[in-house]
């Protein structure tokens, strides 16, 4: 797209649309674009980074709706973004282009205005805080991408800025589908390997963990117990989703930068995520705490599931209580037989 703009005549630059991510500053939405594989040599054009936005105007419910000053100042604006289910509200559009015209392009200022009229009437406050945005005049037009369920692109569709959210809709309807799940729909204990905000905006999706930072969401297994082990490299000690967890290890919670976690659920209104839950010296500990707190069940009897992370599902451990659902379960095949789980001398897993 830069290429064919550049063609067209145009002078491309790209802006971090991600409300108060990156520890709500210019640097950090620029090192968080990096991780993603969107560094300025990669895309052949410049990143203009600012927390600075323009207030637009307000919406009918008297919500202020901004815009990242860059943006403002730009001749013309294209905004591209994914449609995915929400980790948090359920709506005719959630995570997608109309999010980001709301949220997104207003950085922290914008996505605090858009949060703090409260979670109960989020899915009407973005369709409106993107209309405003789109009453400025700068937006041009914008591309709906879709993945499939290992966040491989297979569609992507341009629509005039007028049409945006009507377009939106659809395409959120179809994203749904090819949501990734774990098979099972009760889980005594789930154990994650790794959470961050490189894998989803709450660490582990909850669309696949079943446990959600705000109750205007749904979805997913029943999970007793869930039990996260480390923190990625790429979320850079943000922690934000640690606090849906039930028990982490020392770890984790050595390696979580509070500043930048604490900005989510500033802008959000939403401190359940950030919370920090038990801590127990090692995997091992943490995840044996977990299974002690499965009440009315033996730890051999107990429904277990082992991920990487939300995103790597396509192998999964599950412990023997489970094998009947997955022998009946055709879409699952087993591809090692049961062992013990190993852990080395310091307790950490192998």
């Amino acid at each position: 797209m830069v290429g064919s703009l550049k063609q067209a005549g145009a002078e491309p630059f790209v802006v971090p649309a991600m409300g108060s991510h990156g520890a709500s500053t210019a640097e950090g939405q620029v090192r968080v674009l990096e991780h993603l594989g969107v560094g300025e040599k990669e895309i052949g054009c410049p990143i203009k980074a600012t927390m600075e936005s323009v207030l637009l105007g307000e919406t009918p419910s008297g919500v202020e709706v901004f815009m990242d000053r860059n943006a403002y100042e730009a001749d013309a604006m294209i905004v591209v973004n994914r449609v995915k289910p929400h980790t948090a509200f359920r709506g005719i559009v959630e995570s997608g282009p109309t999010k980001m015209l709301a949220i997104g392009l207003g950085k922290q200022k914008g996505a605090h205005s858009v949060h703090a009229a409260g979670w109960e009437d989020i899915r009407h406050t973005i369709p409106e805080a993107a209309n405003v945005a789109v009453e400025s005049g700068k937006v041009a037009f914008g591309l709906a991408i879709l993945e499939n369920a290992w966040e491989e692109p297979y569609k992507v569709v341009a629509v005039p800025a007028e049409e945006i959210e009507e377009s939106e809709a659809p395409l959120l309807e179809e994203a749904k589908q090819n949501l990734l799940r774990l098979p099972f729909d009760a889980i005594g204990v789930l154990v994650v390997d790794e959470i961050g905000k490189n894998i989803s905006g709450d660490g582990a999706d909850p669309n696949v963990t079943g446990r959600y930072p705000t109750p205007y969401a749904t979805g997913g297994p029943e999970v007793e117990r869930m039990v996260f082990l480390d923190l990625t490299k790429e979320t850079g000690g943000n922690a934000n989703g640690v606090g849906l967890a039930d028990v982490v290890t020392e770890r984790l919670a050595s390696k979580i930068d509070r500043p930048a976690t604490y900005f989510n659920a500033l802008t959000s209104t939403t401190p359940q995520p950030v919370k920090l839950p038990m801590v127990m010296p090692t995997d091992r500990l943490a995840m044996a705490a977990a299974l002690e707190m499965c009440a009315g069940v033996s730890q051999r009897d107990a429904r277990s599931v082992r991920v990487r992370n939300t995103l790597k599902l396509r192998r999964i451990h599950a412990s023997e209580a489970l094998l009947p659902e997955v022998e009946k379960n055709e879409r699952l095949h087993i591809i090692e037989e049961a062992r013990p789980m190993r852990f080395g001398d310091d307790g950490a897993l192998i």
